[in-house]
């Protein structure tokens, strides 16, 4: 076909205009007939909507991050995500808040005294991770030399995952709790996963154990982490998100010296967007030869 015709919204970026043109497509206004929909903004959902309605000429839409919660998706247009884009930047960034977290950082960092040594280690500790993707794919290959053994929770606990000691479906999440010295939250955000982590699965958790979260706030009851935080039923947690973001300043979370936040800075735009536009690019080529785009988003799935 000839060069894509390619809008950008809710706003023209130049990053996100040259990812176009680099991968042969041509920028044009969003009432010129696009073909293609690069929304290049998280949020206004309501433009994005009204964008969909009026252009009957738009195939295909873009979407500038992985998860697609509040999106109007629908099954008349393809649409891609960037799922596995920042898998490597948020593996890095779980397993320093891993490693701070076991390595008692947040307390230390606030003290004004010598006070009592105290460590755990990652090596050759029973890890659990929540997800089946990018970012635990390359959290397998960032924890390859601490010698963990990884039980890996997803949905399709039928697909094992590759460097995994062992592959369960969310069924199976109380069961494999018990006994894990880090849990990784790095799934999809979806009816079946918000609030997968309760008061009863904090319980089942070891007094030691510490959990990282990297992907939605909404996975976890904050309210019963507050409490296990609190209580020290569990050793502590490390959040790149929280429900709601921003964190409001008066949240207990950012006071417990068992607690390490740090505001959805996994994945920020420095590290971010040289890797969606090279995404971008190629799905522009992609979707000019006839092949299968990356990223592709499961509508009924809702990721």
């Amino acid at each position: 076909m000839s060069a894509p015709r390619v809008a950008l919204g809710p706003e023209h970026a130049g990053w996100a205009a040259a990812a176009v043109t680099d991968g042969g497509g041509r920028v044009v206004a969003p009432d010129d007939a696009p073909d293609a929909l690069f929304w290049v903004r998280p949020g206004s959902y309501d433009a994005l909507r009204a964008l969909l309605s009026r252009t009957p000429s738009l195939r295909w839409v873009q979407l500038p991050f992985a998860g697609v919660e509040g999106v109007p998706l629908d099954e008349d247009h393809t649409w891609t995500c960037a799922k596995g884009v920042y898998a490597e930047p948020v593996a890095e960034h779980a397993v320093a808040l891993a490693l701070a977290g076991l390595r008692r950082l947040p307390e230390r960092a606030c003290a004004t005294s010598w006070g009592a040594p105290g460590a755990q280690t990652l090596y050759d500790a029973p890890v659990v991770v929540l997800g089946g993707g990018g970012i635990t794919a390359a959290l397998i290959a960032l924890l390859a030399p601490y010698r963990v053994s990884m039980t890996v929770v997803r949905r399709d606990a039928g697909t094992p995952v590759d460097g995994a000691a062992r592959t369960v479906g969310l069924e199976q999440l109380d069961e494999v709790l018990p006994g894990a010295r880090l849990v990784v939250l790095a799934l999809a955000l979806t009816p079946e996963t918000e609030r997968v982590i309760g008061a009863r699965q904090l319980e089942l958790m070891e007094p030691d154990a510490w959990l990282v979260n990297v992907a939605r706030g909404r996975h976890v009851d904050q309210e019963a982490l507050v409490e296990a935080l609190r209580a020290g039923s569990i050793g502590g947690a490390a959040l790149d998100v929280t429900d709601p973001e921003p964190l409001p300043d008066d949240s207990p979370l950012w006071t417990l010296p068992n607690c390490l936040v740090t505001p959805h800075t996994a994945n920020p735009g420095e590290l971010s967007r040289p890797l969606l536009a090279a995404q971008v690019t190629e799905n522009v080529r992609r979707f000019s030869a006839g092949e299968e785009l990356l990223g592709l988003v499961d509508v009924a799935a809702g990721y």
